[in-house]
């Protein structure tokens, strides 16, 4: 049996769920590559989809190396398929391993979500049924990973747009006892609570008190599609090709309240404008995160 990582540090404080810098941080892109390094940015973080550079070399192991020396770096997973019926792909998870040990990044994240079955491998990432069977097989997937990769892990909380009539727990119930198993930290996507919670109808606040904030390592901050189903109302999709939508931020700024400062990613993966653009919208988080930083000064102890 694995033992879960660490909750708490010494004094009884939770333990760091990841090491990025409590800023802003973007998705790189290789649009970006050149300016990033002929301008150096002052953003606190930059993050990449592992999967993206699970090959020896080539130009983007060239401009990943010379930004890695300038600043912290996240890797983000898209492909482990936590959530699977079969085994994890041992294969793909040392090929993860290699890219971490090349990198050493502050953080590393994947998705509660499946996207394989058999020797298919779906381009998506499907909701996982939350009950015992799937918690037991989801904890057991967690552990293998903090453990061959050697570090905790975060998990995501996903957008869902369909749901298994069979589940028995609800969604954020079902994450904080992951979280309490494995002791993995949590990634949390405030725009994936948000899109999730107006889908199924659910009261999103309600939806966040219930998570184990004290577990959030970094925080994901996204926009979002909406489509209007007729009489069933609106269906919000996860687009990621949209600035942050207003309610999104609201709800960032009542998740920082409860946990402070946290390392917060601006993502961009469809319809990405110039970094300018993208630089002014971290801003926006930037701003949040003084703010919030300069209100625990002023609370009195």
């Amino acid at each position: 049996m694995i033992i879960p990582f660490p909750r708490a540090a010494a004094g009884g404080a939770p333990a760091p769920a990841s090491g990025l810098p409590p800023r802003a941080g973007l998705g790189l892109k290789p649009q970006h590559f050149r300016q990033i390094l002929e301008t150096s940015p002052g953003i606190g973080f930059f993050e990449i989809h592992a999967e993206n550079y699970l090959v020896e070399g080539g130009p983007l192991h060239h401009y990943l190396g010379l930004i890695r020396e300038r600043y912290s770096l996240s890797i983000h997973g898209v492909g482990l398929s936590i959530g699977a019926e079969q085994p994890l792909d041992e294969v793909h998870l040392q090929r993860l391993a290699g890219l971490l040990r090349r990198y050493q990044p502050a953080s590393f994240s994947e998705h509660l979500a499946w996207s394989s079955h058999g020797d298919l491998f779906l381009n998506d990432l499907l909701p996982v049924p939350y009950d015992a069977a799937s918690l037991a097989r989801v904890c057991e997937h967690i552990d293998r990973v903090q453990e061959r990769l050697e570090r905790r892990m975060l998990l995501e909380n996903p957008a869902t747009y369909v749901e298994f009539a069979t589940s028995t727990l609800d969604e954020a119930t079902f994450i904080a006892e992951v979280v309490r198993r494995t002791g993995c930290g949590l990634l949390l996507d405030v725009n994936n609570a948000y899109v999730s919670c107006v889908n199924h109808g659910r009261d999103t606040a309600a939806y966040l008190d219930a998570l184990p904030l004290d577990a959030v390592g970094e925080i994901h901050l996204a926009g979002f599609a909406e489509d209007r189903e007729g009489a069933a109302g609106r269906l919000l999709i996860d687009s990621h090709g949209a600035p942050v939508d207003t309610a999104v931020w609201a709800l960032y700024t009542q998740v920082l309240r409860r946990t402070g400062p946290l390392p917060t990613l601006l993502e961009r993966d469809n319809d990405v404008p110039s970094l300018e653009v993208l630089l002014a919208e971290a801003g926006q988080a930037e701003t949040l995160l003084a703010g919030e930083t300069a209100r625990r000064r002023e609370v009195p102890t």
